[in-house]
């Protein structure tokens, strides 16, 4: 006996194709005169506020009291939801989510910013200390990009932000809780999650998969060991790794590729061995360390080294968390 195959037909749905002309003989005709560029199946709300230039693909959803900058690109499946303003050139790929229609306050991303597919940008944070009603803001700079599934949350009460600067690369899952401010030029890799009111400064560098702690500090040109938990503030200049990170030395590296020059490095060097591995590292306080550093006139007249001190003392001052742990060496 032998079957034959015969390849299934396929049947257009008329119900589809009357939908999709009723669709875009509803829309507002906003394509006439500026470039812009909007597919009939976009749901674009009349009061909206489009750019020049704008482009806006299939199946995409723009709300009413957004705004799209000039040259602002929406990829297929994606939307921009309530009280929120892209800046120019910014670009959605497919299936992210910016702004939230239900949450009160404003998101604001601004120039040349990427947000990736299916990354979820500027909606409700999951805090206790949330109230309905309330204002809520996220504030995002110029020329980040933000890559897929990352979520980035508002803040959690109307009083402060969610706050990232420019020039970020926010690589694939990562999370930034509600109200982290995150500076310049820094680079989370994979799986990196900053729970809520952390601060990153500039120029800092996380492997994957690492968890920081709420309320930590992370400090300027500091390096977080991949698969690192972070529970206590990192100074400035430091490397850190650990399943509870640890100070492991300065981020040599790091400072190497920011163009610090040969005696810079050489002082931090220095004011390093200093604190945490000569013999004093053992029998005096970190205070009579730090102090020691101080009245070395010669080392502490170098500016990276009086930053890096600074950055230690405010560690241990009021609500914050001190440093994280690091191993007491002797010997030079």
């Amino acid at each position: 006996m032998i079957l034959r195959l015969t390849p299934r037909r396929r049947f257009p749905s008329p119900f589809i194709a009357l939908s999709l002309r009723r669709l875009s003989s509803s829309l507002p005709n906003i394509t006439e005169d500026v470039g812009r560029s909007i597919h009939p199946t976009a749901i674009v709300h009349p009061d909206a506020v489009i750019g020049k230039g704008v482009s806006v693909g299939p199946f995409c959803t723009v709300g009413s009291s957004a705004k799209l900058g000039n040259g602002c690109k929406l990829y297929p499946s994606s939307h921009v939801f309530g009280n929120t303003e892209l800046g120019d050139s910014c670009v959605v790929m497919i299936g992210a989510v910016v702004g939230d229609d239900d949450l009160p306050g404003y998101t604001v991303v601004g120039c040349n910013n990427v947000i990736g597919h299916h990354a979820v940008v500027g909606v409700k944070c999951q805090d206790m200390k949330y109230k309905a009603g309330d204002d809520f803001f996220l504030h995002i700079g110029d020329n980040n990009e933000i890559r897929e599934f990352c979520s980035i949350h508002r803040s959690s009460k109307p009083t402060d932000k969610t706050v990232i600067g420019d020039n970020n690369l926010i690589m694939g899952s990562c999370h930034i809780a509600h109200d982290c401010k995150i500076g310049d030029n820094n680079i989370f890799a994979n799986n990196t999650l900053l729970a809520g009111h952390v601060i990153v400064e500039d120029y800092t560098h996380t492997a994957g998969a690492t968890v920081v702690h709420q309320f930590c500090h992370i400090g300027s040109f500091s390096f977080i060991g991949g698969g690192s938990v972070v529970s206590q503030d990192v100074p400035k200049y430091m490397m850190v790794t650990g399943e509870r990170a640890e100070i492991r030395g300065l981020n040599l590296e790091g400072l190497r590729r920011s163009e610090f020059t040969i005696s810079e490095i050489r002082s931090l060097r220095r004011a390093y061995r200093k604190i945490f591995i000569s013999g004093d590292a053992v029998s005096l306080g970190m205070e009579e360390r730090l102090a020691k550093t101080e009245q070395d006139k010669d080392l502490y007249g170098v500016p990276v080294v009086r930053e890096m001190v600074q950055s230690i003392r405010d560690s241990f001052s009021e609500n914050r968390r001190g440093i994280s742990k690091f191993r007491h060496w002797s010997g030079s």
